[in-house]
């Protein structure tokens, strides 16, 4: 259960264990696909100033591109995560903690799995260190061999 009720919260910690589908809406937009269903074990517990603690680990699979040779990557997700949902305007400067309307009746963590996974997919990729990437003439591949052009450099 990725959204919980705020009630609930005062009666103690609250697991929030679920599994969110690659094709979710709350995952639209992103520049990198997920290979198969994000999992989400975490736990929220309220703090004495009104602020709720979220413990979690979100793990999964996102594909890339290589930056070289735009082959797929395959990326795995092991994320943990420390985060603060508050109220309190102050506290919003931190980018560790997330937003909760003063009146909520419920907290859903769907939109901070996003952004957790979200920043820890690589922004450029690589199939491996010494990718040879793509021919910038012809658009051989020079991980395979080499190409027929006169020139071929090797991207960096």
């Amino acid at each position: 259960m990725l959204r919980v009720p705020i009630r609930e919260l005062g009666l103690g910690p609250v697991e929030t264990d679920g599994q969110l589908d690659p094709g979710d809406p709350v995952f639209a937009g992103l520049d990198f696909e997920l290979d198969g269903p994000i999992e989400v074990a975490g736990r929220l517990q309220s703090t004495a100033e009104g602020d709720v603690m979220w413990h979690a680990t979100i793990s999964g699979r996102a594909r890339a591109a290589c930056r070289r040779c735009l082959a797929d990557v395959p990326v795995p997700l092991a994320i943990v995560v420390d985060a603060l949902f508050s109220s309190d305007p102050d506290a919003l400067d931190d980018p560790a903690v997330y937003p909760m309307p003063e009146r909520a009746t419920h907290l859903d963590v769907t939109d901070a799995v996003r952004e957790e996974v979200a920043l820890a997919t690589p922004t450029f990729c690589l199939c491996r260190d010494d990718c040879a990437g793509l021919c910038p003439k012809c658009g051989t591949d020079l991980n395979v061999g080499a190409c027929q052009c006169a020139v071929s450099t090797r991207p960096s």
